[in-house]
Parts: C-alpha cells; structure tokens; sequence
C-alpha cells in the first residue's frame, strides 16, 4: 500500500501542476452555481464571485504571457480579439455621461476582449478545451437538477399565473440565466457526443455525453425560453450536419421519432409549453405583451442610431436614451416574482438584442468591429474544422462551432446582463481559442 501510495503520488503531483493554470476559469464557471441575491449583477455596480473569479483568469493570463515572453497569437488573431476596443473606446469617448461611458468600457472590455483573450492564452490543447468544457456542462447539470425541482414542485419564478417558470439559483430578475446556462452545457454534450472519442479517451465518454444532452433537454424546455430554444434547435441542427452527412441522415431520423413518441404517443408537454412555442410565430397576430415591448424597444434602439450613425449614443446610454425614443406602448418595466422573491418590477433597460443594443450606443463603428470579429472567429473556425486532418472531426471544433452559432442566434433575442455574462465571456473564448490559436493541440 505504502509503495502503491508512493507511486501515484508523483503522477497526482504532476496532474495537479498542470492543470493549475485551468483553475481560473474553472473556479470563474462553477462559482456561478451559487445563488446571488436580487440585483447583485454587474449592471449595478456590483460584482459577483464569479467576475471576481474572470478578473484572476486575465490577471493569471497576463502574468503568463509576461512570465514566457512568448507571442502565442498572430498578428491577424491579435487584432481579430482587440479591434474591438476601439469602438468600445469611441462610444465611451463620445458618451454625454463619462461616468457611465468608463464603466461601460471596463465591461466590454472584460466580456469581449480581456476574458476571451485570456482563456485562448491559457488554453494549451484540447484536453485544457475538454476539461473547461465539462465544467460548463456539470454547471448545467446543477443548475438544470435545481430548475427542474422548481418546476415540479411549483417553487420557481411566476409564469402564466404559476410559480413553475425554471430559473436555477439566478431568482426571477435573471430568468434568461438558467436558459443560457443549460444551453451552453446542452450544446457541449450534444457536439461531443456525435463524435467517437479521441484515441486514449474513455469509452464511456460518448455515452455520458448522450445521457447529460438528454437531461438537460428537461430544464431548457421548463425554462419557457423562447430565444434560447431557437438558438439551441439552430446550434445543434448545424452540428449534426457538420459532424457527417451519413450520421446526420440517422440522428435526425432518430430526433424525429423520438419526438412523435414522446409527444405524441405518450403524451409529453403541458399545455403552457405548447403554447409557450406556438408563439414563436405570432408576431403580428395578437402578439403577447413581452413581444410588443420588444418590439418597440428595437424601434428605439434604431432611432438612437440614426441620430447617431457613426459612434451612438453612448456606452450604458440606451435607458437614459429609451423613453425619448419609445412609443407609447411601451411597458415601463416587466413583473417579477417567486423562487422566493416578493413582486417587483423590472426595468426594460436594454432592447434584448445584442445587435440592435451594440448599434444604439456604439454606433457603426463599433457594431461593425464587434460583430465582425465574431464572423471571423466563426469562419476561421468552420475553416480548421472542415481541414482537419484524417477526415475526422475533432469534438473541440465541432463544440466550439455550435457555442458560437448558438452565441450569434441567441443575440438577435438576447443581450448581455447578468451574472451569467462572464460565462457568455468564457464561451467566445473557447470559440476563439478553436478558431486562433496556432498550435493544434494534437488529438487528444
């Protein structure tokens, strides 16, 4: 035994040194399965573990980089990940609060640049990918376990007149947050288990994957969220092509079946689920109140632009801008309550779409520079994962493709806000590390 302990001791040793450099982002995602109360978001002013946890991942980055004096990117990846500071910086410049304008920048700038760069530097092979991907999946596993409780026992966040709306540890003001969580971890399960495990991986990789895709298919359909159940159907519809034409053909046939027995045969999906979707093709015909406010507050947004075409209003400027720009009908907030949070209402502080809310306060030039660095890491990425070598398709490609797909469809419903934002961070930056990073990684 004492000869057995001495020997796994040195291989512990070494497990541990390597993957220390991972545990900043591994304690940046986990640290958002804690609760946060009411309004401790960074829209406040507020900062949470888990940003906290994202501000040691640059700083460990940072000092990496220093430490080797290395240059792990390009000159084209250096500018693909920092060209939008520019146009954070002009829409700051230029705002009529310098106040709000500074902490804007701060924010972007950790969302979409720091944290994304910092992961792509510290990211050393698909086994650093693989080990902060399955963290991402546990997360939605806990969270998904807690939003399917509070669904079954009617404890979660009002919906329709019910406590039954899934919402995780993220209460009622943040009812995207589970959503997005469990979508992310159901995208990175969906993406390795239609690929056979790379040689030396274990075999009960694939069917793990499978099993945590379909749990976490429960909370994302409890979660009664239209614009992430869109992005996911988009996301792992275009993995499933991606991953071969043969298993595409077998896995779709197999989704489809699936479908008409649990639906149909047994009988699955309440009511307000049903409803829930079919109103995803009601735009114009009796509309509920949630997608005329939405509505209009995109109007809004695309005024503010056209009075500021070039550099927008201002960072963090849209709420001061809103009312000056809105119609009448506008809602002045939404009505919040359960999973044990009183009544409340909440601001419609953004437009709920990451595109229209980039072109009001960052103008042309800013909307053009963020979105396109998201294109590029998009072709890039779709680029190595179609040459990969052997005709086989790495898992990290194909996870990578889908998070970031799933990214750019969810921003035409969605915006950033929240506590789970630095997981948004996180996710563009493995998509980056994928699409950027010059060493391969090998197969592992």
């Amino acid at each position: 035994m004492a000869l057995a302990t001495a020997a796994l001791a040195p291989l512990t040793l070494h497990r541990l040194r390597r993957f220390a450099p991972l545990l900043p982002a591994l304690a940046t995602v986990l640290l958002l399965a804690a609760p946060v109360a009411t309004g401790d978001v960074s829209t406040s002013g507020k900062v949470t573990p888990a940003d906290a946890a994202s501000a040691v991942l640059v700083a460990t980055a940072a000092v990496r980089l220093l430490r080797d004096r290395a240059r792990p990117l390009t000159p084209a990846a250096a500018a693909v990940l920092g060209a939008p500071v520019v146009g954070f910086a002009a829409a700051a410049a230029t705002s009529l609060d310098p106040g709000a304008g500074l902490a804007g920048f701060l924010r972007y700038v950790q969302v979409f640049v720091a944290v994304p760069a910092a992961v792509v530097l510290l990211l050393r092979d698909r086994r650093d990918f693989a080990v902060v991907a399955a963290a991402i999946v546990l997360l939605a596993l806990v969270q998904g376990a807690i939003g399917t409780w509070q669904y079954a026992t009617a404890s979660g966040a009002s919906y329709m007149g019910e406590d039954i709306r899934a919402v995780g540890t993220f209460g009622p003001s943040d009812v995207m947050g589970m959503a997005t969580v469990v979508a992310y971890g159901l995208v990175i399960a969906v993406g390795y288990a239609l690929v056979p495990p790379p040689p030396g991986a274990p075999r009960w990789l694939r069917p793990a994957a499978m099993c945590c895709a379909a749990l976490l298919v429960v909370p994302l359909t409890v979660s009664f969220s239209r614009g992430t159940w869109i992005a996911t159907a988009v996301a792992c519809t275009a993995m499933i092509l991606l991953a071969g034409r043969r298993q595409a053909l077998r896995v779709l046939a197999a989704l489809t079946a699936g479908a008409v027995v649990a639906v149909g045969g047994l009988g699955v999906g309440s009511q307000m689920i049903s409803e829930r979707a079919a109103s995803i093709t009601r735009v114009t015909d009796a509309p509920d109140p949630s997608v005329t406010d939405r509505y209009t507050l995109w109007t809004a947004a695309l005024g503010m632009w056209r009075e500021h075409p070039v550099t927008g209003v201002g960072l963090k400027r849209f709420p001061a801008e809103r009312d000056g720009h809105a119609g009448l009908g506008l809602s002045s907030a939404s009505d919040t309550a359960g999973a044990g949070q009183g009544f409340a209402r909440e601001p419609l502080l953004s437009p709920h779409n990451m595109y229209l809310l980039t072109l009001s306060e960052q103008g042309l030039l800013g909307c053009t520079l963020l979105t396109g660095g998201w294109a590029a890491v998009l072709a890039l990425g779709l680029r190595r994962l179609r040459t990969a070598p052997g005709r086989r398709v790495p898992g990290p490609g194909l996870v990578a493709a889908g998070l970031l797909l799933w990214q750019c469809v969810d921003f035409l419903y969605a915006d950033i806000g929240g506590p789970s934002t630095v997981l948004t961070a996180l996710l563009l930056g493995l998509a980056a590390w994928w699409a950027l990073h010059p060493e391969d990684g090998g197969a592992r």
